[in-house]
């Protein structure tokens, strides 16, 4: 069984590490602490925050959700946008973008 850990400190606890030791049938990975590089999110917030949301002061929730979401809808078929945040991640699309006809 594999296990995919975070780093809160309670998985890292002298106790638990005792008890992996003791399964054989375990195998455990940390995720790093903080990699934005390694998820593609961070590079879709990066282009919402340059353009929708810059310099934005949202009046209540319900700005900022329609503002999101028409940020969102503009980066939604630019495939080389998405390409590119995939890309830093060194992921790649497995599927190519739907098409209307």
């Amino acid at each position: 069984m594999v296990l995919v850990w975070d780093n809160l400190n309670v998985h890292r606890d002298a106790r638990m590490r005792a008890f992996i030791d003791t399964c054989d049938w375990l195998t455990v990975f940390y995720l790093p602490t903080y990699s934005p590089d390694l998820n593609p999110v961070e590079g879709v917030w990066s282009l919402l925050r340059r353009s929708s949301q810059a310099n934005t002061t949202f009046t209540d929730p319900d700005h900022l959700m329609r503002t999101l979401r028409r940020g969102l809808r503009k980066i939604q078929h630019r495939s080389h946008l998405l390409d590119a945040c995939l890309a830093i991640t060194g992921l790649t699309q497995t599927t190519t973008p739907f098409k209307a006809q």
